[in-house]
C-alpha cells in the first residue's frame, strides 16, 4: 500500500510554484484555483515575499494548491493513483479531494473560507504556536495545562506544538524542562485550539451546499488516525479539525498497522516525511517537492524503487 500525505505546512518559499508553472496544464488549473478561492496564487506562488506568503489567508490556499497540483502530476505520470491519502492540517481538504470525497473545486473555495476566517479569529487575541522538542511526555504536558495552554499538534514522539497565548508561550520557553526545546512557530495564531471557534462556525455553513461522496481509497483523518469510510463524516472532521488537535503521531500508528509500503509526500514536502523518518521507520519515503522529484515518486508508486 502507498500512501500520499498533503502537508499542512511545508517548503513554501518564494516563488516556490514557478517551476510547477512550466508544465502543461498547471497554469490553468492554477487559475482556476485561484477563482475558487478568491487568492491570485499565480502572483502569490511566484512573486510574493516570505512575508506575505505566510499570511494564513495566503499560505492556506497556496498549500492545498499545490499539494493538489503535484498529486495531479503524480496521478498522470504513473498512471494511477495512490492507495491511501492523509492530510495534516489544512492539507487534510488536499486528502479529501485525492480520495474523491469532494473536488477540487470545492476543495479550494473551503480553503480560501477557511484561511480567512481562521486569520479573522487569530485576529481577536495575540496567540501563537510553539514546537516543544523532546522531554517526558507527561511532564510536558503536565506544564501546558498548568499554562493554559493547548497541545495542538501531535506530531511524533517526543514533538508536540503547544499554542496559546504568548505571554504563555513565554514562560513555556522560560520554563522548559532540562532537555526540552522550545521553538516559536511563524503562524498567525492558536491554530486547532477553542481560540478558533468562529472559524469553525464559518466553516460549518461552508461546507452545507458541499456534494461528498465516500472515499475511493483508504482515508484517514487527523483528528483521532481512523479510517473514514463515510464522505459526509469526512467533511465534518474538516470542519471540527480547525479548533481540535492534529494527531499526525495516531495517523502514522494506523498507517504502520494498515502495513503501508511507500510513503509520498506531495508539495510543498518537507515536514512530513520528517516525522515518517521516525513514525514509519524502514518505510520507502519520497517528498516531491519540485517537479523534479515525480520520477522518484513515480518509481515508488508502481513499485519501481530501488
Amino acid at each position: 500500500m502507498i500512501v500520499v500525505a498533503c502537508p499542512g505546512q511545508g517548503s513554501q518559499t518564494p516563488g516556490f510554484l514557478a517551476p510547477w508553472l512550466e508544465l502543461d496544464g498547471v497554469a490553468d488549473q492554477l487559475a482556476a484555483f485561484s477563482e475558487s478561492a478568491e487568492v491570485d496564487l499565480v502572483a502569490h506562488g511566484t512573486e510574493s515575499d516570505a512575508d506575505t506568503i505566510r499570511d494564513t489567508r495566503i499560505a492556506q490556499p497556496l498549500i492545498v494548491a499545490a499539494s493538489l497540483i503535484a498529486m495531479t502530476q503524480l496521478s498522470l505520470r504513473a498512471g494511477r493513483g495512490a492507495d491511501g491519502v492523509a492530510g495534516h492540517s489544512v492539507g487534510e481538504l488536499a486528502a479529501l479531494v485525492g480520495a474523491g470525497v469532494i473536488s477540487a473545486d470545492a476543495a479550494m473555495r473551503l480553503v480560501g473560507i477557511r484561511g480567512r476566517a481562521m486569520a479573522d479569529a487569530a485576529a481577536q487575541a495575540p496567540t501563537g504556536m510553539s514546537a516543544v522538542l523532546g522531554g517526558d511526555a507527561d511532564d510536558v504536558l503536565a506544564l501546558l495545562a498548568e499554562l493554559e495552554l493547548t497541545p495542538a499538534n501531535y506530531n511524533v514522539a517526543g514533538q508536540v506544538v503547544a499554542a496559546g497565548s504568548l505571554g504563555s508561550l513565554a514562560t513555556l520557553a522560560e520554563r522548559a524542562p532540562r532537555g526540552v526545546r522550545v521553538m516559536p512557530l511563524q503562524v498567525a495564531g492558536a491554530f486547532h485550539t477553542s481560540y478558533m471557534a468562529p472559524a469553525v462556525a464559518t466553516l460549518r455553513t461552508a461546507v452545507d451546499d458541499v456534494v461528498a461522496d465516500d472515499p475511493g481509497i483508504t482515508l484517514w483523518s487527523n483528528r483521532d488516525g481512523a479510517i473514514v469510510s463515510d464522505g459526509r463524516d469526512a467533511l465534518d472532521r474538516i470542519v471540527t479539525q480547525v479548533s481540535s488537535p492534529v494527531r499526525w503521531d495516531l495517523c502514522m500508528e494506523s498507517m504502520a498497522d494498515a502495513g503501508i509500503t511507500g510513503f509520498i509526500e506531495v508539495a510543498p514536502a518537507g515536514a512530513l516525511v520528517g516525522l515518517a523518518k521516525r513514525g514509519l521507520k524502514g518505510v520507502p519515503q519520497v517528498a516531491v517537492k519540485t517537479p523534479d522529484d515525480l520520477d522518484a515518486a513515480v518509481a515508488l508508486l508502481n513499485g519501481e524503487a530501488a
